[in-house]
């Protein structure tokens, strides 16, 4: 593979395209059935629709519109204060500097002037300096807004979501693409609005000043606007490209540094270093180009101005001799030629902070634009007790509709029962116990809990009755306590340290430097694999689930610990439904019944010693005549 084709194949994964494929949770992208693929990302591309984003931008500043109203006073107030102190010039000079009678000049008529003038400015300052304020909390409480949005949202996604797309590109658009939209609403709306407003004030004093220097002015307009227009066009491009670039980095720097274990394990260094390499100087690259053509912006219409500054002050000098133009006159309106340019500069130079914004406001919008899980279906039911009788009558599902995964998948668990699953990688045992949590829906079949189709079930109500205890652990920033009682919230700290002696988890926590108030971070990076594993068997043990799934709960706590905790699991175990995946069959020995699955099928199921007997499948599992595959 060269260098351009590895290129595009790290941007596919890790920040351009977002979409599913097959596979699910059960296995490694990419990888077919039991895996998720990455195949098309968000935020593709430059903004498909700049003035829809821009409405959806403003509607976050609804809420303030008082706020605004009185920042867009003092924006004018400001204006008419720089605007009005500039023209003051023009009196000043003609009356009491150097009057056209040739008179002298009238210094105490001077020293009020000036102190009218020092007046007026200090009104604009004030202006501009509550504007700022006022527009800091607007901009902030709008940001507010839009992140607990974007949270929220993600919060109603499906985990089908999170298996498809990169926990890296998505942090990228919380940071990077919401801090650019906060940039554009605290300051280039502010000075889009004062640099209009300036131009419009500008161009009338001008007008009043003199007609014909006003149309010299006015002839450098549609080169500027040209210029200007060009340059925009590719800053707007390659400021798209730029954060699509980040996004994809931060996705790359997110999985590196999570899986560095095994970066090292395989002495895969040089290789992460290459791919890194890849996509740190695709992003310089496209970083040079967007801020090359955001940043010659202003020197391109400086410029220009100072042609236009220049022809201005020529053309005045003659009107000055020949049409006895005043010099106070001239004065004022070399200033305003100016100022009539400072603001087209400023507008000109916002512009490539209003493409980054925009690219980043689309790419957050992407993600809010996913289709969240579905509602649940009107009349859908809260069992309260919920017993735990668990039925699949000839389920078949498939995470891509063409290419089943499930094949008429039947069987039934009862309260106090514990069904295991075993059989090789990719068999469908995951993917089973997520159609039980309505992780996906199943596409032919039934899943029924305690009688009734858990598609007629409350999300909420079936999840806070199934506990799971994952092969891949995770622990959250707090103490040993508050990631136990993560299970149910509401538990004393009695049932806590009661469900932790369930998992044997309760001697080794009070070997922990505070005990239960030890505080974990870095994913309790200060504890073993085995000991974050008992962790969320606790966790499991004080939810009072009637359900209980492990999958492979066990696999990382060595057979010592797995031994010592047997009894405390089979505490756990009592009176639940326990659906148990495992890979260790030694584990499953004492299932009421094991189904063996192959390719989406089950092609053998018993209890142990009925397996055993049969010599098929299973024997050559637990014998070790077949590997897992």
């Amino acid at each position: 593979m060269n260098r351009e084709e590895k290129l595009k194949s790290l941007n596919k994964r890790y920040g351009r395209n977002s979409g599913f494929v097959n596979g699910g949770p059960g296995g490694m992208p990419g990888l077919g059935p039991g895996g998720p693929r990455r195949k098309r990302m968000m935020g593709k591309g430059r903004p498909k629709d700049s003035i829809a984003t821009v409405r959806r931008l403003l509607s976050y500043l609804k809420g303030d519109t008082p706020k605004l109203f009185a920042a867009f006073i003092c924006i004018i107030l400001n204006t008419l204060g720089t605007l009005l102190g500039s023209y003051l010039l023009r009196p000043i000079i003609n009356i009491y500097i150097a009057p056209a009678d040739g008179s002298r000049g009238d210094a105490a008529g001077l020293l009020r002037a000036l102190a009218v003038m020092a007046l007026v400015y200090a009104v604009g300052i004030a202006a501009n300096y509550f504007q700022a304020r006022i527009m800091l909390t607007v901009a902030q409480t709008a940001l507010r807004k839009l992140r607990n949005d974007l949270f929220g949202k993600m919060q109603s996604f499906p985990v089908r979501f999170y298996d498809t797309n990169s926990n890296g590109d998505l942090m990228s658009r919380f940071t990077n693409d919401v801090d650019t939209v906060g940039m554009m609403l605290s300051n280039t709306l502010v000075q889009l609005f004062a640099g209009l407003l300036s131009i419009v004030g500008t161009l009338f004093l001008m007008i009043y000043t003199n007609i014909w220097l006003t149309l010299v002015t006015l002839a450098m307009i549609p080169l500027m606007v040209k210029a200007g227009g060009m340059v925009a066009k590719q800053s707007h491009k390659h400021f798209s490209a730029q954060q699509s670039s980040l996004g994809a980095l931060n996705g790359y720097i997110e999985e590196i540094i999570t899986g560095q274990k095994v970066v090292k394990v395989f002495s895969h260094e040089d290789m992460a270093q290459e791919e890194f390499d890849l996509l740190n100087e695709e992003l310089r690259n496209n970083q040079i180009r967007a801020q090359f053509f955001g940043g010659i912006m202003g020197p391109v219409m400086g410029n220009l101005s100072q042609v236009n500054y220049a022809l201005t002050a020529c053309i005045g000098g003659l009107l000055c001799i020949i049409k006895n133009f005043d010099v106070g006159g001239l004065t004022v309106f070399l200033n305003f030629s100016r100022q009539f340019s400072r603001p087209i500069n400023e507008i000109s130079m916002q512009v490539s902070n209003v493409f980054s914004a925009l690219a980043g406001a689309e790419r957050v919008f992407a993600v809010m634009d996913e289709a969240p899980e579905p509602e649940d279906l009107p009349g859908a039911k809260t069992l309260a007790p919920m017993k735990g009788h668990v039925v699949l009558d000839h389920v078949t599902f498939g995470y891509n509709p063409d290419k089943v995964i499930l094949k008429d998948i039947s069987l039934y668990a009862k309260p106090g029962q514990k069904i295991a699953f075993v059989g090789s990688t990719g068999a469908g045992k995951t993917t089973i116990t997520n159609l039980i949590n309505r992780f996906y829906d199943i596409q032919n079949g039934s899943i029924t809990v305690d009688g009734v189709d858990i598609r007629q079930i409350r999300r909420d109500n079936l999840r806070q009755n199934i506990a799971m205890v994952l092969q891949d652990t995770h622990l959250f920033t707090g103490t040993v306590m508050e990631n136990i009682r993560y299970g149910r919230l509401d538990a004393t700290d009695e049932e806590v340290i009661q469900a932790a002696k369930t998992a044997s988890a309760h001697s080794f926590i009070n070997r922990l430097p505070q005990g239960y108030q030890t505080m974990l971070e870095g994913d309790g990076a200060n504890l073993s694999q085995g000991q974050r594993q008992l962790l969320n068997i606790a966790r499991a043990a004080v939810s009072r689930a009637p359900i209980l799934i492990l999958d492979e709960a066990t696999s990382s706590v060595d057979t010592r610990t797995e031994k010592h905790i047997e009894h405390g699991m089979d505490r756990l175990m009592a009176d639940r439904t326990t659906l148990v995946i495992a890979h260790r069959l030694s584990t499953v020995r004492n299932a009421n019944a094991i189904m063996v699955l192959e390719q989406g099928e089950i092609i053998e199921r018993g209890d142990h010693e009925e397996l055993l007997a049969q010599k098929g499948r299973y024997y050559e599992l637990y014998t070790g005549l077949s590997e897992l595959e």
